[in-house]
C-alpha cells in the first residue's frame, strides 16, 4: 500500500469519514446528471426522491459509477483489494418550493414533513439496517448536485463509528426519510461535535457503516441530489434478523477475488 493510501485508511479508521475527495471530471458529472434527469422525466420527483434503489441492475451508466476507477482507488485503500457492492441508492431533496414565471408555487406536495416542513435524515447508523458481519460496511456519498448546508448537506460525528452500535428508536419527528423511520436519541448524539460535510458536484464522501450522521432538510431553492452505494470486504456476510429479515439481491463484486462465496447471486 502506498503512502496516500496509508495516510487515508489511518485516518477513516481514526475519524470514520473522509470528505471531500474528486470522483467526477467535468464531462462524466454531465454525462450523469443529464441520464439522471431522463429518470426524473420517467418516474417523477417524487418517486426519485428516495425509490431509485438498486437501479444499477437496469442502468449501465449507474453500474458504472459503482465501479468509477476513483471510488474503488479509495475503497480498496480502506477495506482491501477483494470487494463486494451491496447496494445503492439515489437520495434527492427538491426544493419545497421553486419559482415560476415570478411566482412561487409548491413543488412535489406529496412529500412528508418534518421541521420547517422539510423532509430529512435522522441520526442514525447504517449498520442498524444491514444485517453484515465479519466486515464493515462503507458508505460512498457520491455528489451529483453541490451539497452544502442549505441544502442538506451530509452531517457526521467524527469518532463515533469507535462506540459501536448505539440504541435506536422510532423517530418523534414527522419526515424522517429513512425506511424504517429509526433515530438515535438525541441525548445519545454528542450534537455539539457535528461536522458538516459540503461537497461540489462530482465529488463524494464516504463513511463507516457505525459512524453516526444525519441531514437537515432543504431550506433553499437548489435540489441535492446525490447516489449512496454500500460496499463490503468480500470476508463479510449477511446475518439473519427475524426482525427486519434482508435479502440481498442487488450485489456484485465491485473488485479482486472473491474466496467466500457469501453473496451467491453476485455476478462471477
Amino acid at each position: 500500500m502506498n503512502t496516500s493510501a496509508v495516510k487515508l485508511q489511518e485516518s477513516y479508521n481514526q475519524e470514520g469519514f473522509l470528505s471531500p475527495l474528486h470522483v467526477l471530471d467535468d464531462k462524466e458529472l454531465r454525462e450523469a446528471r443529464e441520464a439522471f434527469a431522463k429518470l426524473e422525466e420517467e418516474f417523477g420527483t417524487e418517486y426519485t426522491q428516495y425509490s431509485l434503489h438498486n437501479v444499477h441492475l437496469q442502468y449501465h451508466w449507474v453500474m458504472n459509477l459503482t465501479k468509477h476507477p476513483r471510488i474503488l482507488q479509495v475503497i480498496q485503500a480502506i477495506l482491501g483489494p477483494d470487494v463486494i457492492l451491496l447496494d445503492s441508492r439515489f437520495i434527492c431533496k427538491y426544493p419545497i418550493a421553486k419559482p415560476d414565471n415570478g411566482q412561487e408555487k409548491e413543488n412535489n406536495q406529496n412529500k412528508p414533513e418534518g421541521e420547517n416542513g422539510l423532509p430529512y435524515v435522522a441520526w442514525h447508523q447504517d449498520m442498524r439496517y444491514w444485517g453484515i458481519a465479519g466486515g464493515p460496511v462503507l458508505s460512498v456519498w457520491l455528489a451529483l448536485d453541490d451539497s452544502q448546508k442549505e441544502n442538506g448537506a451530509l452531517q457526521v460525528i467524527p469518532g463515533s463509528h469507535c462506540s459501536g452500535m448505539l440504541p435506536h428508536r422510532q423517530a418523534t419527528r414527522p419526515g424522517n426519510l429513512l425506511s424504517v423511520n429509526q433515530e438515535i436519541p438525541e441525548e445519545l448524539v454528542q450534537t455539539d461535535k457535528a461536522v458538516l460535510c459540503p461537497l461540489k458536484a462530482g465529488q463524494m464522501s464516504i463513511h463507516d457503516g457505525l459512524l453516526v450522521h444525519a441531514s437537515d432538510g432543504n431550506t433553499s431553492q437548489k435540489r441535492r441530489c446525490g447516489f449512496v452505494i454500500r460496499y463490503v470486504p468480500t470476508r463479510a456476510y449477511p446475518t439473519e434478523d427475524p426482525d427486519r429479515p434482508r435479502k440481498f439481491q442487488a450485489t456484485d463484486l465491485a473488485c479482486g477475488v472473491d474466496k467466500f462465496h457469501h453473496f451467491s447471486n453476485k455476478s462471477k
